[in-house]
C-alpha cells in the first residue's frame, strides 16, 4: 500500500514523504490490518496532513483481492478518521486523468509525470508509492479546480454517504 504526502503553501508543493507500507513479512490477514491502521495513524502523527485522500474501490475478477483491497482502504479510512482527519475518495480513473491527461494511463506514465512535476529525483523502487503520491496530487488538483469533492469529517458522516461499509 503507497503513500505520498505533500505539503502545499500557496501554489508551491513539495514533497515531503513518499513509500509504502511493509508488509510482506505479515502472513495473518487481520494482523496487516492492524499493521495498516497502525502505519497510518503514525504518518498521520508524524505529518499532521489537514486531509487524506484515498483511492475509491475498484471492481475486479478476483473477488477475494478485492474484499482485501477494501478492508485495507476502510482500515486506512479509519485511522484517519480516528486522529479528526477529513477523508476524500477519486476513482482510479481520475486519479490517472489528473496527473497525466488520460484516465487510462500506465503506472509508469503517471509515475513519470509526477517526477516531473514534483522534481525527485531517484524513481521510488515500488510504483504502489507513485500510486499513493498520484492520490495526494489528483485531491491538490481537484481542490485548486473548485471541482466537487466529497470530504467526510467523521465516522457517521461516512458511514451515511456509504451505507454499503457498515458493518
Amino acid at each position: 500500500m503507497g503513500y505520498g504526502i505533500i505539503e502545499v503553501v500557496g501554489k508551491k508543493i513539495t514533497l515531503l514523504s513518499l513509500g509504502v507500507l511493509k508488509l510482506d513479512k505479515v502472513a495473518d490477514h487481520a494482523l496487516k490490518l492492524k499493521n495498516i491502521f497502525e502505519q497510518t495513524s503514525s504518518l498521520i502523527d508524524t505529518y499532521h496532513p489537514d486531509e487524506l485522500s484515498i483511492e475509491a474501490p475498484f471492481f475486479g475478477k478476483n473477488v477475494q483481492s478485492m474484499l482485501k483491497l477494501g478492508r485495507a482502504q476502510g482500515v486506512a479510512i479509519a485511522a484517519a478518521l480516528s486522529r479528526s482527519v477529513p477523508v476524500f475518495e477519486y476513482s482510479p480513473r481520475k486519479i490517472k486523468q489528473s496527473i497525466t491527461g488520460k484516465g487510462s494511463s500506465s503506472k509508469e506514465q503517471v509515475a513519470a509525470m509526477l517526477q516531473h512535476l514534483l522534481n525527485f529525483r531517484e524513481m521510488p523502487k515500488h510504483l504502489d508509492a507513485t500510486d499513493g503520491l498520484a492520490v495526494a496530487m489528483c485531491h491538490y488538483f481537484q481542490r485548486d479546480s473548485g471541482a466537487e469533492k466529497k470530504g467526510f469529517t467523521g465516522w457517521k458522516a461516512f458511514l451515511a454517504e456509504n451505507p454499503d461499509r457498515a458493518v
